[in-house]
């Protein structure tokens, strides 16, 4: 069978993280710009080579002040470190609908190895005749490990972000046809 390329539906794709304020509450933000490239040889995607990366200049939380501190060299230092990007390195179908994704993520040229887990929704044909597929993937990480360490103690004891961020995230594909 002939390699099949997918890529990012925009429309119909988001990107976030949620991260513990003040110990009591999650903050949601997300990417507004980002790109996935998929390759794969089989109609399930088992053993699929993915590859991400997002803007970080996109990065939206819904308050303007946080977002410019998020951009800063505080955290993810947009104007040295532009993109945030993954790798993978194994795809590996768990049962019918659950994959396990493992990969390098790297963030301010740090690189990590990741584990995320992603439920493969289906896939289909758009009125259009297009050929779309649906994902569903979640994971966490440790934002120190990739050099992201701010923080703020507070007076009551603890800390006003938390060291877990979550990543969540809805991508649906679309079939690249050449032509």
């Amino acid at each position: 069978m002939a390699n099949t390329k997918w890529g990012i539906d925009p429309s119909h794709s988001e990107i976030q993280f949620k991260i513990k304020h003040m110990m009591v509450s999650n903050v949601t933000g997300n990417f507004n710009q980002f790109d996935v490239n998929v390759e794969t040889d089989n109609d399930n995607f088992e053993n699929a080579k993915i590859s991400f990366n997002a803007d970080i200049d996109s990065i939206s939380t819904g308050n303007e002040q946080r977002d410019s501190h998020l951009k800063s060299a505080d955290f993810f230092d947009a104007e040295s470190f532009p993109k945030i990007t993954f790798e993978s390195s194994e795809f590996n179908k768990v049962d019918d609908s659950e994959f396990e994704l493992k990969g390098n993520l790297t963030i301010k040229d740090i690189t990590k190895p990741i584990k995320l887990n992603v439920e493969f929704g289906g896939s289909g044909l758009d009125p259009w005749g297009n050929k779309k597929a649906g994902f569903s993937i979640a994971g966490k990480i440790n934002r120190k490990d990739f050099g992201l360490n701010w923080n703020s103690a507070l007076e009551t004891g603890g800390v006003l972000v938390s060291d877990e961020v979550k990543l969540l995230a809805e991508v649906q594909l679309a079939e690249v046809v050449i032509a």
